[in-house]
């Protein structure tokens, strides 16, 4: 057999009304993981997050059939993706997405280590590249409560053009959080540096996607054995999503009227379901109980603990124009904060280019062709 080929398609489809639901079935197809048929499908029939389970199952089920075991993978994902922390099928879906996934690159030969990290371990996978001409070492990571081997099809793009790939989970991510227990933190620089050393890796390329492009510029700002960063979406600091008033208001209640606040939250989780999931998984990334007690730990990825003026690397800025996850007024809040860096390149995605929305969904392979050209510019 050969190795797991991927393609990324073109086009940001209507698949559903629900602007969430939406972008996840985008999410999946513009990877290269889900078939075009299977998100139409879905996209008809899914109304709620318990239709969402129900119908990736049912997908999921159906290409085990048909031999679609990456396909598959990916159904098993999604159908956990907006499962609560307390639920017991969680765990098992995670379970069958990851063999799943492994069975169908058994002949990629990847590389499956666990680096250490204080008293435990960080999941980490390496892909060796591609051909005779050696480009450099990219070591990328997700965010939030990514699985690593998500990004998978990213890697293999930069493998199968030269260069030795290093993807790795940190804290509150993956195995990381499932396996060995490790709760999301800002210092990503520490995560970063030990998978680094475990490698013997220097001058290299560090990818950050999603809020990884936080995570990125964090850990560059710490770490000279980086020499170029690409932050594939930006945050730049959270506590700035919302409006002058509306970022006033909520430092008041979080540090005043801690218990009003969380006491909204609580009823605003049990009316809204998308921001029930959203601070649930933020519960679980961090290990909190309270609502209010994980909403603090999201409250640190701010500007103030970004130290942007510390980065001193190349950097690569990538935003999607209508990103509906991160308010495009943080692209140019961090391209202004990186007063030190050697240089900075910002490259701002359109509709015209269907790669509009978080992370260029919609045309992951022109963002990894600005990449790819911008590495061999700066290398």
């Amino acid at each position: 057999m050969s190795r797991t080929e991927f393609a990324f398609p073109v086009g940001y489809h209507e698949f559903n009304k629900n602007k969430g639901i939406n972008f996840q079935l985008n999410r999946y197809h513009s990877m290269g993981n889900a078939t075009l048929e299977d998100m139409e499908r879905a996209g008809q029939r899914i109304r709620s997050h318990e239709e969402w389970k129900t119908e990736m199952l049912e997908l999921a089920e159906t290409a085990v059939s048909e031999g679609r075991l990456m396909n598959a993978a990916f159904y098993y994902r999604a159908a956990e993706f907006f499962l609560l922390r307390d639920d017991p099928e969680k765990e098992l879906l995670y379970q069958r997405f990851i063999d799943s996934f492994y069975r169908a690159t058994q002949q990629d030969e990847i590389s499956k280590c666990e680096v250490p990290y204080g008293d435990t371990f960080l999941p980490a996978m390496r892909i060796q590249r591609v051909g005779t001409e050696r480009r450099g070492t990219l070591v990328l990571h997700g965010g939030n409560d990514s699985f690593v081997e998500e990004f998978y099809p990213v890697a293999r793009y930069f493998s199968d053009h030269g260069y030795e790939v290093v993807a790795f989970e940190g804290p509150g991510q993956g195995a990381a959080l499932k396996k060995y227990g490790l709760t999301l933190s800002v210092e990503w620089e520490k995560p970063t540096k030990a998978v680094l050393d475990y490698f013997k890796l220097y001058d290299v390329t560090l990818l950050g996607i999603s809020m990884g492009g936080w995570l990125c510029l964090r850990a560059a700002a710490f770490e000279p054995r980086i020499q170029r960063v690409i932050p594939w979406s930006v945050s730049f600091d959270v506590t700035q999503y919302a409006n002058a008033v509306g970022q006033h208001l909520a430092r008041l209640f979080m540090r005043r009227f801690r218990n009003f606040a969380n006491t909204q939250m609580l009823r605003n989780m049990k009316r809204k379901p998308e921001y029930s999931w959203f601070v649930n998984n933020l519960m679980y990334m961090t290990n909190r109980e309270v609502p209010i007690e994980a909403m603090d730990v999201l409250m640190q990825f701010n500007e103030e603990n970004l130290h942007s003026d510390l980065v001193q690397q190349d950097v690569l800025i990538l935003t999607g124009r209508e990103d509906h996850l991160v308010p495009f007024k943080m692209h140019d809040m961090q391209v202004k904060a990186l007063t030190n860096a050697r240089s900075v390149t910002s490259r701002i995605f359109t509709r015209e280019e269907q790669a509009q929305n978080h992370c260029q969904i919609g045309n992951i392979g022109l963002a990894l062709d600005v990449m790819r050209k911008w590495i061999v510019q700066k290398s």
